[in-house]
């Protein structure tokens, strides 16, 4: 089969380029053809006084984004076209150009940006829904909620409002992926139609492997922000001194932990970004590892399946996808969002109950065997392709 990968990478590498990345050799090495055609928030750096002045129309309506996508398809002529982001060089506008000739489009939401001006339902420390449901999402540019700007945030509400009055997302995207069934309901309940909607987890590859060597340390990797749930691990840790904590990660507080690093009365280690294969290698030398996000729905969270796929249990927040993702006593413990005496209490007992932790690792290996791994992820993919093709057959040109 013949599939058009599309995507819209930031200046900053995150996950959705590593989920790009994956399903892309994913899908080659199951012998597919892949065509890719991407655009990169670099190019804004070099951009002239024109395309600077035009930046914020192109984001609702990107029509050198839609020339380029209708030469792509005649020539290319794939099955089917799946999006990752489309943010803003892309726009939704090529989803018309994909309905023009009849290819299906599949969308992967990976980020709350349909509902949420910010792309995150998070706002001051909390969660945030005040714009679900509105055909404007005026709270968002009230609160400046997209880079602290009115202005920026406007954009991309207008970008919202646009296409909701179009109905873009309803009549010109066959199929929705989302990364779990907490995610499907939020869609759902902002109105995408539920019948669209397919969940599919993301997948580790290759397979690191059961950790077998000496763990010897807690484990934090993500941004060090407070909707993270950084400023509770730390206070969490103020009553865990003996417990060694190795932190992965950069962000805002990144000094605050430097500090804590450098205060011999706390067993804190701050480490930097790694290679994907250092990580697997720092996440196989962890007892467990800690996911404490807070006042925030996280999309997915890979690196706590990575951590299954290592055998490696979870303590996580229960919040959203990580009380779905962790099941609370078995592969690893939920504590309460934000309370730093929970948290330090369910890593305490974690500590000291190493043989109950082990056993939680091992059923956290057998839940990443069951869901994440490449072999079931392709079939998934594979199926929702099926499903758009076979939508786009029945219905050609939506009304």
């Amino acid at each position: 089969m013949k599939i058009l990968l599309v995507h819209n990478s930031y200046q900053q590498h995150g996950g959705e380029d590593e989920v790009f990345a994956s399903e892309r050799d994913l899908l080659r090495s199951k012998g597919h053809e892949v065509v890719e055609y991407v655009r990169t928030n670099d190019e804004i750096r070099v951009y002239g006084i024109w395309n600077r002045a035009t930046l914020g129309l192109r984001t609702v309506w990107a029509w050198d984004s839609a020339r380029e996508m209708r030469d792509l398809l005649k020539l290319e002529k794939p099955k089917v076209a799946h999006f990752h982001n489309t943010f803003p060089l892309i726009s939704p506008a090529v989803y018309s150009t994909c309905q023009e000739v009849g290819i299906p489009v599949v969308q992967s939401l990976h980020n709350p940006r349909l509902i949420c001006p910010a792309a995150t339902l998070h706002r001051d420390a909390h969660v945030c829904e005040d714009c679900l449901g509105k055909m404007f999402p005026w709270p968002g540019v009230l609160h400046a909620c997209y880079r602290n700007s009115r202005v920026q945030t406007g954009v991309v509400a207008s970008m919202l409002m646009a296409h909701r009055y179009l109905n873009t997302w309803e009549k010109q995207v066959n199929t929705f992926i989302v990364f779990s069934d907490f995610y499907r309901r939020k869609f759902t309940d902002a109105g995408l139609p539920p019948g669209k909607i397919a969940v599919k987890p993301h997948f580790v590859s290759p397979d690191p492997g059961q950790a077998k060597g000496p763990q010897y340390y807690v484990l934090f990797v993500g941004r060090l922000a407070t909707e993270k749930g950084v400023e509770t691990l730390l206070k969490a840790w103020e009553r865990l001194k003996k417990v060694p904590l190795k932190m992965r990660g950069d962000g805002p507080l990144q000094d605050r932990v430097r500090e804590r690093a450098r205060d011999s009365s706390y067993r804190v280690e701050l480490l930097p970004r790694l290679a994907k294969k250092d990580l697997l290698v720092l996440l196989q030398g962890a007892r467990f590892l800690i996911w404490p996000s807070e006042g925030y729905y996280e999309a997915f969270g890979l690196v706590a399946v990575e951590a299954f796929a290592c055998g490696i249990p979870v303590i996580a927040s229960r919040i959203g996808v990580m009380a779905e993702i962790v099941q609370d006593g078995v592969t690893g413990l939920h504590f309460a969002p934000g309370d730093p005496q929970d948290l330090a209490a369910k890593i305490e007992w974690a500590w000291s109950h190493p043989e109950a932790m082990s056993e939680m690792g091992r059923a956290a290996r057998a839940e990443y065997e069951a869901k994440y791994q490449p072999s079931k992820n392709y079939e998934m993919l594979m199926d929702i392709y099926c499903r758009a093709i076979a939508s786009q057959a029945a219905e050609p040109f939506a009304s």
